[in-house]
């Protein structure tokens, strides 16, 4: 991942990289849940869960796969237009989520990897979650996955733009 991630260029990310469904989930920010998880508004269930804990809560309501049925499938190109949405939403949701809870605390997952179909294309996958010292961590240990292309984000390693 920090091959595909150094050699996309982000320098201009903007909320016009967000597909429109995802940008209206930005919009709406984030909620607690009574368990007090931090979950993104618009992905909360009509009828609450129940989870094993706060971190399966988080990362089963925030986690969505990265709308791509609209980027060319040859990898070469579908690669970078997929890094830059995930991105530019993990980005956007990030800070949302320190303006709601001031604080820097939620992480966000990305991943890439490809999908197990005869076309078997690239797919990308986004989910947020507030590591907690009692909790396991989301992927314990990150640098060990081979399946896919995983990184960890935090607000801190957004790039500023507006």
């Amino acid at each position: 991942m920090r091959e595909i991630l150094r050699t996309t260029d982000i320098s201009d990310l903007s909320d016009q990289d967000i597909p429109p469904m995802f940008l209206q989930v930005v919009e709406r920010g984030w909620s607690l849940t009574a368990a007090g998880g931090r979950v993104l508004t618009d992905l909360c269930p009509e009828a609450p869960g129940t989870y094993v804990d706060r971190l399966t809560e988080e990362t089963t309501i925030n986690g969505r796969g990265m709308t791509g049925y609209d980027v060319p499938a040859a990898p070469d190109e579908r690669t970078p237009l997929l890094v830059r949405r995930c991105l530019a939403y993990v980005c956007a949701c990030l800070r949302k989520a320190q303006e709601e809870f001031g604080d820097t605390q939620v992480k966000a997952y990305v991943s890439l990897s490809f999908a197990d179909t005869e076309e078997g294309l690239l797919t990308s996958n986004v989910t947020f979650c507030t590591p907690l010292p009692d909790v396991r961590p989301y992927i314990p240990d990150l640098e060990a996955v081979t399946d896919a292309a995983v990184a960890e984000i935090s607000l801190e390693d957004c790039p500023a733009w507006p």
